[in-house]
């Protein structure tokens, strides 16, 4: 028996059935037939409601699912997004220090050259000094070589003129 067989059946029992006394739209049927008919509808639904409520379920279970996963996505999106963003400060961080550390760098290099600038300038004039010195040594014991040499007797004429060129080419 199909489905509008057993409906038709429910509705000539109902057509059948005495009406209750006093209350004309109330009608007393045999429980137990009707029962029997609401079994045989169970029993003779079409697979394709049967399949349909499969696919309810099976709908409901991959929505669940993907509400986990798409939970489980953005939870790690968002742990990834909070990394990022702290490597970002870190990094930003490294920058900074990295650009403070070159100034002051920069800066002890400028000074150490100004300080080394300052003591050549300092060991040439000391050089310039000592060699003003020596210079002025020198004149005065060649000036005292000639001065020996002109009054020195001992030394014959050729010699004497021999030195004194000499003297007077340096």
């Amino acid at each position: 028996m199909n489905i509008d067989e057993i409906l038709e059946e429910m509705d000539e029992l109902l057509d059948k059935s005495t009406t209750v006394p006093f209350v004309s739209h109330k009608k007393i049927v045999d429980g137990e037939r009707m029962r029997e008919l609401i079994n045989d509808v169970r029993l003779n639904l079409p697979n394709e409601l049967k399949e349909a409520k499969k696919i309810e379920f099976d709908c409901q279970r991959i929505l669940d699912e993907a509400k986990i996963n798409a939970e489980g996505i953005i939870r790690r999106a968002e742990d990834k997004a909070a990394m990022l963003c702290s490597q970002e400060v870190i990094i930003s961080e490294a920058k900074k220090k990295a650009v403070d550390i070159l100034q002051k760098a920069q800066n002890a290099a400028g000074a150490v050259q100004k300080q080394a600038a300052l003591s050549v300038a300092q060991m040439l004039n000391d050089a310039e000094s000592a060699h003003e010195k020596s210079l002025a040594t020198i004149k005065q014991t060649k000036e005292k070589l000639q001065t020996t040499l002109k009054n020195s007797p001992a030394l014959n004429e050729s010699a004497r003129k021999a030195q004194e060129k000499l003297l007077n080419e340096s």
